[in-house]
């Protein structure tokens, strides 16, 4: 049957594909291996397919050079397989890799190294966010987020400016793990300045992240944004870092017209802990939704033990 995968006929080299199948041993590895390799494209779909079936590591840089198909069926299949194979031993075989001139190859490379969380492979992710391949440079600037031990990386914060509304979202979602002194003006400019609502609501989520007050007047103005999942996350950062002055703007999320926004200005409110709020969290306790009732519940009790606690103090 190993002889078949050779044979002229590609018929033939189905057919003993599917019986290599069966067999679950070395030598029908090799032959899928070399299948791999086949020209006929349909011939190196069920390759990939039946070398997942084997899930042995021996296959990895075969399905590497899959990576670098023209057909995205194959592309697709060979990265999900790859994606429970790699290990930390194939790191130094996936940045050799990354050398290619491919961007099919490069763009699956960029996102498998985000399993191995590894910083060596910082040298050869940063080279990619000069890219004139946007997609590249998103891939690199995320695969960033996932190195351990990262703390400081000055080419990211040019993406911040990038041209391409998706190579900022993920910029803004990874400066919130890095420490570099210039991330929270950023932030805090894409919070407030933004154009794109997506980049705004990064900046947000990353400014929760970091809970610092330096963030506070940001956070204020976005409290407004027209966005609300903007409004929500700005939010989050207030219940992490409570401000009084933002007490009537928290008691008028409470009637927010989304529903996750009216959640976390409950949840603001409790972490603030002003007594003031509590006839507006008590009337949020009628809500329609059911998680700002438990969220507003919660909120008051919060405040009453403080209160509690306080006067018996």
């Amino acid at each position: 049957m190993v002889r078949d995968v050779a044979h002229a006929d590609v018929s033939d080299r189905l057919v003993a594909i599917k019986m290599l199948q069966h067999l679950g041993d070395e030598v029908a590895l090799d032959g899928l291996i070399a299948a791999l390799k086949d020209d006929d494209l349909t011939v190196q779909k069920l390759a990939v397919t039946t070398v997942w079936e084997f899930a042995n590591p021996k296959a990895v840089p075969a399905l590497l050079d899959c990576l670098a198909s023209p057909d995205a069926e194959i592309r697709d299949e060979a990265h999900s397989v790859l994606g429970e194979l790699v290990s930390q031993d194939h790191l130094l075989l996936l940045l050799d890799a990354l050398h290619s001139t491919d961007a099919n190859l490069q763009l699956n490379l960029l996102i498998l190294l985000r399993k191995i969380h590894d910083a060596q492979a910082l040298p050869s992710v940063l080279p990619f966010f000069a890219s004139e391949n946007p997609a590249l440079r998103e891939a690199a600037v995320t695969t960033l987020r996932y190195l351990n031990q990262v703390e400081r990386c000055q080419p990211v914060l040019a993406l911040m400016a990038d041209p391409d509304d998706r190579v900022r979202r993920e910029a803004t979602l990874t400066l919130g793990h890095l420490a570099d002194a210039e991330v929270m003006p950023l932030l805090m400019q894409a919070l407030t300045t933004d154009p794109d609502w997506q980049v705004r609501r990064n900046a947000a989520k990353s400014l929760a992240l970091r809970a610092s007050p330096v963030a506070i007047p940001a956070v204020g103005q976005a409290l407004k944004d027209d966005h609300w999942q903007v409004r929500k996350f700005a939010l989050q950062v207030l219940q992490k870092t409570p401000d009084a002055q933002f007490l009537p703007d928290l008691v008028r999320s409470l009637a927010d017209e989304f529903s996750d926004v009216r959640r976390d200005a409950a949840i603001a409110l409790g972490s603030l802990g002003d007594p003031t709020a509590l006839n507006a969290l008590r009337q949020a306790l009628d809500d329609p939704d059911r998680d700002v009732c438990i969220y507003a519940e919660r909120a008051i009790q919060k405040i009453q033990k403080s209160l509690s606690e306080a006067s018996n103090a």
